[in-house]
């Protein structure tokens, strides 16, 4: 697998990351030995980069890589990252997110206990706290950076002028956003911002939580699965969203390649200091989705997908407002 290297300070990583989190079911229910047979294809198929949560499955997650990790011969060629910050209840629900420096050490600790880790390589806020400045919390974990328990600080689905303090306090090997045909929004000014000061960017939601897979269906979905409440899913929305796929489906059956591939591939075209996370939850899907590794876009192929897809054409916000009102990135 190619490597690519994340931002001016950051790790080499494979050209393709494997993002964990429905492995914890969140988007229904989720079979714990397929998950770790998926993570040791990836490994043995060359990713490097494994994303996850500590909120994710509240904790489920992380002890799902730790499970997969044991006892890897590759574990030291594993680049594993941490979002944290994101407050649940017993029932699954979402209560703020909390990135105070004493939580971010709290946070820390329990996450190197459930991964079995000594260090984690990339430590990231899940969302800005707007109670805490910035600076307090990437300075936190530059503190955990000197002591050893992290390597690099990253970011997530920030705004220009929170990533321009963040980089100021410390340095900054990524942000992680979404990023995807259905969701250009970073192209603006988010995008160029990290290009300038040398971030790179880890882009999840590539497949837009499946939609633009080639593999949804309307009125798919069911208990416990978070699409339920994404307006991108919810009726009206999802006809029109479907029709877009079936329009980059011609552009795929052209190429040989399938829905998922392109969409992937497209990504990975937009530079190479952006690295698409792929978020299979099984082998099959995986091993269809590390297709679009090998692939190399023309510029009449990038043009042909755009035309299928149009920049701005999704019908649908990418999170229900709720949501939206948490992501500095979207002010």
């Amino acid at each position: 697998m190619d490597a690519r290297k994340l931002g001016a300070t950051g790790p080499a990583v494979s050209a393709v990351g494997l993002g964990c989190m429905g492995m914890s079911g969140m988007y229904g229910p989720s079979d714990r030995q397929e998950g770790v047979a998926t993570i040791h294809a990836a490994l043995e198929r060359g990713i490097t980069l494994l994303d996850t949560g500590d909120f994710y499955g509240m904790g489920h997650n992380e002890l799902l890589i730790g499970e997969a990790l044991r006892g890897s011969s590759r574990r030291d060629k594993v680049i594993v990252s941490v979002k944290f910050g994101a407050l649940r209840d017993p029932k699954g629900g979402w209560l703020g997110y909390d990135a105070r420096p004493a939580a971010v050490k709290n946070f820390l600790t329990y996450s190197l206990v459930r991964l079995g880790l000594d260090h984690v390589d990339i430590y990231r806020p899940a969302r800005l706290d707007p109670d805490v400045p910035i600076e307090e919390t990437v300075g936190a974990i530059g503190q955990l950076v000197r002591a050893g328990h992290v390597r690099h600080v990253g970011l997530s689905e920030m705004g220009v002028d929170t990533i321009r303090r963040a980089a100021a306090a410390h340095p900054v090997c990524d942000l992680q956003i979404e990023y995807s045909l259905v969701s250009r929004g970073i192209e603006d000014a988010i995008l160029p911002a990290c290009r300038e000061l040398e971030i790179g960017i880890t882009a999840y939601g590539v497949l837009s939580r499946g939609l633009i897979s080639g593999h949804w269906k309307a009125g798919g979905g069911g208990a416990g699965d978070l699409r339920a409440h994404s307006p991108r899913f919810q009726d009206g929305n999802v006809q029109a969203n479907l029709r877009l796929v079936e329009e980059l489906r011609r552009v795929a059956s052209d190429r040989r390649m399938s829905v998922a591939q392109v969409a992937i591939a497209w990504v990975a075209a937009q530079g190479r200091d952006i690295v698409p996370l792929v978020g299979a939850r099984t082998r099959e899907r995986l091993s269809e989705a590390l297709g679009a590794a090998d692939v190399a876009l023309a510029a009449d192929d990038l043009a042909a997908i755009e035309k299928a897809v149009p920049k701005g054409a999704a019908a649908g916000e990418r999170y229900a407002a709720a949501q939206m009102a948490h992501l500095d990135s979207e002010r």
